[in-house]
């Protein structure tokens, strides 16, 4: 090695090089960040990053595995056309995976869709559709008069103009500059998805590229004495062929002929960049409103445990998701099914709230003041016949 690098610089030439002086192997730059597209968010987001990921799956899974009551105004519904056609919504899935997918579309693109099909106009089966294919197309009045479905160069379009219910039903987030399409929780925390994504692949570039530092060989020759263009190139070959990559992380860096290594990047250590990762996960944490600690991300640990960051993730965020879809459900097949219908979460069935529900049990029960009745409307229950009485 030692006498190739001789050989390297033995005879440095005095004409004008594109090299100069300074050899630079790494500069500095603007910020990239990724384009704000659907395919775009989900690729990098839910596809390649796993806070994402695992924040998406959390309340998606979550929320789909709610189990919902219906009542005819106080009147529990035991069965029901509409719960049978939320449990079995069409052929290929059941009612947890159609939900999943989704509250899925929700948080990644602020929009859902869900088709409506009919027969003798009534609507026999339910399917989600990907929020990237559909364009709004809205009427005279604003609103939107039909939607457009686009897939392998073909178009479908759905007016929504049907007597009962129309065809699609559209679930948005709320946006502040956009009329008909929602802002999904990915959006918001693109920033900090770009970062997170670029410090998993610096990670990565120190594992592949461990002994080649960014900074500049500089060549302090004679005066005017510059490296001819074949020295140059015959040295990157000798760098990247001898110190580049994993099992070469370590090797010293042999240096003659006047040549000098100046470092110009940061390392590691001044950029604080691991709290730097781990502020991005929190920030990407913090946009789909779970709790830092359910994704394993060190500090900001506020919870005093795991069960009462899991109760949070169901109340701040689970559950008013999976009502609020339940209300829209009800307003878009009302017509069909009966405008007096609501469809509300059995809370009991959750394990995260089981502390809650003991807690207003032993309230309600203490609660000599109330009716038989009065206490079974508070814990969610309907009257019964002769409830109407203290005790």
């Amino acid at each position: 090695m030692l006498n190739r690098l001789k050989h390297f610089f033995a005879a440095p030439e005095a004409k004008a090089s594109r090299t100069a002086q300074v050899l630079a192997f790494a500069s500095g730059g603007r910020a990239r960040w990724m384009p704000r597209d659907y395919a775009t968010l989900a690729r990098e987001g839910y596809l390649a990053n796993a806070v994402v990921h695992r924040a998406v799956r959390l309340i998606a899974e979550s929320a789909a595995s709610c189990h919902y009551l219906l009542y005819e105004g106080a009147r529990e519904l035991e069965s029901h056309p509409l719960l049978q056609l939320l449990a079995r919504p069409n052929p290929r899935q059941d009612g947890a995976s159609l939900f999943e997918a989704l509250y899925a579309h929700m948080l990644l693109a602020g929009n859902a869709y869900l088709e409506g099909v009919a027969l003798e106009d009534e609507v026999r089966e339910l399917y989600a559709l990907r929020p990237d294919r559909i364009k709004v197309v809205p009427g005279a009045n604003g609103w939107a008069e039909a939607y457009e479905y686009t897939a392998g160069g073909r178009s479908v379009r759905f007016e929504q103009s049907a007597e009962r219910v129309p065809p699609i039903l559209h679930l948005t987030f709320f946006h502040p500059l956009d009329d008909h399409y929602g802002l999904a929780p990915l959006e918001a925390a693109a920033v900090a998805v770009d970062t997170h994504n670029a410090a998993a692949k610096w990670n990565k570039a120190l594992l592949d590229n461990a002994a080649r530092p960014s900074g500049a060989l500089v060549y302090a020759g004679p005066e005017g004495a510059v490296l001819s263009d074949s020295q140059f190139e015959r040295l990157k070959r000798e760098l990247t062929d001898t110190y580049q990559g994993a099992a070469n992380a370590g090797r010293p860096l042999l240096l003659e002929g006047g040549l000098d290594w100046k470092a110009m990047s940061l390392t590691p250590k001044d950029m604080d960049f691991l709290e730097a990762k781990h502020a991005a996960a929190r920030e990407i944490a913090l946009a789909f409103g779970v709790p830092p600690m359910l994704l394993g991300i060190p500090g900001d640990n506020t919870y005093a445990n795991y069960q009462e960051a899991n109760r949070a993730l169901w109340r701040q965020t689970v559950l008013p998701l999976a009502s609020r879809v339940g209300a829209v459900l009800v307003q878009w097949l009302g017509p069909q099914f009966g405008n007096e219908l609501r469809l509300v979460i059995d809370t009991d069935r959750i394990d995260a709230l089981a502390s809650d529900r003991n807690a207003l049990w032993e309230r309600i029960e203490r609660a000599q003041f109330l009716t038989l009745n009065e206490k079974r409307e508070a814990a969610g229950y309907a009257p019964v016949d002769g409830g109407d009485r203290l005790g």
